[in-house]
């Protein structure tokens, strides 16, 4: 079995070798194609994740409230629709089905609705896990903060939130990993991510084997910079005395 690592050096036009390996004067080589489509890849894992993070903190917190039943049950029927359905379909279903519903949705790229399926998939798990934080503390952290006069809001956001959050950086880990690696199945709207890029370059080179193992390779560099930028905030907001994974989860 031979390799042809130069494929990554051709014109996706004329199958030429270019100079270095990039493209020049509007020529596109497969190395240019595959560091764009992980450009892509990043930008929807990168927004997907900054509207779970902030739907699953609000869906999460507000499953807490067991004074407001009905705001606990509507939490808890956002996390069980979102996370019970596959994320495939979920895509499938704001890409064909809702834009005919609402038609403010029939002008949006697919890559915004990607984003929308993908955050608020994940923002169902980080939801749980935002729950499982918050009442893993001692209920004497509330009342400490209601004794000093905060209100309630203000003893979620300056009380038991910052504890919670620091408590599931371990499970948030591998929300984070994970939403990279879900991204993949973006292909199937035709966002140009990693994916798609690696089935259409190895229909036109033939050198899938090369192919895989970079966009592999990318994924797996994506996932390690994740895992070590939370490990590294992991250890410095750390609460003394804890092990910083009381709320479950692994890394």
């Amino acid at each position: 079995m031979s390799w042809d690592w130069q494929v990554f050096c051709q014109s996706t036009i004329s199958q030429d070798m270019a100079p270095g390996c990039f493209g020049e004067g509007g020529d596109t080589t497969y190395l240019d194609w595959m560091l764009s489509a992980w450009g892509w890849t990043i930008s929807v894992s990168l927004l997907a994740l900054a509207l779970a993070l902030v739907a699953g903190s609000v869906i999460g917190t507000l499953r807490t409230l067991q004074d407001r039943p009905m705001i606990v049950r509507l939490g808890n029927a956002w996390v069980e629709l979102f996370r019970n359905i596959p994320l495939l379909v979920q895509i499938f279903l704001w890409y064909h089905v809702l834009p005919s519903m609402f038609p403010v949705l029939k002008g949006a790229p697919g890559f915004a609705l990607v984003v929308l399926a993908l955050g608020f998939f994940t923002s169902a798990r980080i939801a749980e896990q935002v729950r499982a934080g918050i009442q893993t503390l001692p209920s004497g952290q509330r009342y400490a903060g209601l004794a000093m006069g905060f209100t309630t809001l203000q003893t979620y956001r300056y009380v038991l939130l910052p504890m919670a959050f620091r408590i599931i950086i371990p499970p948030l880990t591998s929300e984070m990993m994970n939403i990279f690696k879900n991204s993949s199945v973006a292909f199937a709207v035709s966002v140009a991510e990693l994916t798609m890029f690696a089935m259409q370059a190895q229909e036109e080179t033939a050198r899938g084997i090369e192919v895989y193992l970079a966009v592999t390779a990318l994924y797996i560099i994506s996932a390690l910079i994740i895992n070590r930028i939370m490990v590294f905030i992991e250890k410095r907001v750390r609460i003394p005395g804890t092990a910083g994974g009381a709320a479950g989860g692994h890394r």
